[in-house]
């Protein structure tokens, strides 16, 4: 309803108003995540942390048979004016998908640590907030 004033909050307590942010507060606050996640993302790679690496398969005196590629694969790769010899080191390249159970163990462990922790640092304030809504006073 417009022009209605703002429900109180009972037993007389002040009605929760979130902090208000100002622009360069929120354009701060975008910048740092947009950092975070860059080197969320990136910071596996630079350690060499992420995957196993690449192997190789060389093939002497490599024609498309001998690489794998039948007449329409070979055609393609014809078209973007690869030869047999030129193509062969990009399709003996294989990326290696080994998987490490310890290092996922340790992602999963930090990933419920930091659940638990938000959740349980939050919760006097999640307490709070319901009570000011749907409680009477305050509890001690």
């Amino acid at each position: 309803m417009a022009g209605s004033p703002p429900p109180s909050a009972p037993s007389g307590r002040t009605p929760y108003e979130p902090p208000a942010q100002s622009i360069a507060g929120q354009i701060v606050d975008a910048l740092l995540m947009l950092v975070l996640v860059v080197i969320t993302l990136y910071l596996p790679l630079l350690l060499k942390l992420a995957g196993g690496g690449t192997t190789t398969k060389t093939v002497e005196n490599p024609t498309w048979e001998s690489l794998g590629q039948n007449a329409v694969m070979a055609a393609q790769w014809e078209k973007l004016d690869f030869t047999p010899e030129k193509a062969a080191t990009i399709i003996g390249t294989r990326f290696d998908y080994a998987f490490n159970w310890g290092a996922m163990a340790f992602t999963a462990l930090i990933i419920v640590g930091y659940f638990v922790f938000l959740f349980r640092y939050s919760d006097k304030q999640y307490r709070d907030v319901i009570a000011e809504r749907f409680d009477g006073p305050p509890r001690p």
